[in-house]
């Protein structure tokens, strides 16, 4: 299947994706630990099957010193090993959180709780925004058919204004 819309070369989803672009770079920005963003955006990216995202966020990660265990277990997280209590309350909210669709009941009180355990509230504000903008992203992906394996980590530097 091709592409059938490339969004930023279209003045319109240009204009709109660079006020999206600058939602995420407030969730960045934020104290919510970066190796923590990474994570949740790869796994909600790999559930909701968007090529483009998953080579975005796994190329980003390992750029900035991710281990490639870690991003190789992202998939299977509950079986693995490698991640803090805090980032598996982290990928919980974002598995349950992205799967609303999948006649899940949403964020459970449990998961909710281990994200209380372990965040304060500007980092859980970053993580909700960032699971509900990371499933926006896949969504317009999914939609245009926008393919993995082109990105370039740093493409998007200089995006915002």
């Amino acid at each position: 299947m091709e592409p059938r819309m490339n969004l930023m070369t279209n003045e319109l989803g240009a204009k709109i994706g660079k006020r999206f672009y600058n939602v995420s770079l407030a969730i960045e920005q934020s104290s919510l630990p970066k190796a923590t963003q990474d994570l949740v955006m790869l796994r909600a990216s790999q559930i909701n099957g968007c090529g483009w995202c998953v080579d975005v966020h796994t190329k980003e990660a390992a750029a900035a010193g991710e281990a490639a265990v870690r991003l190789n277990l992202v998939a299977a997280w509950r079986e693995s090993t490698v991640f803090t209590e805090a980032e598996q309350a982290a990928l919980a909210l974002a598995e349950e959180g992205t799967r609303l669709a999948d006649a899940h009941h949403g964020v459970s009180d449990e998961t909710w709780a281990q994200v209380r355990k372990h965040y304060d509230d500007d980092q859980i504000a970053a993580l909700v925004y960032l699971v509900a903008m990371i499933n926006a992203a896949n969504r317009l992906g999914v939609i245009v058919r926008t393919k993995g394996g082109s990105y370039e980590p740093g493409m998007f530097a200089g995006l915002s204004s």
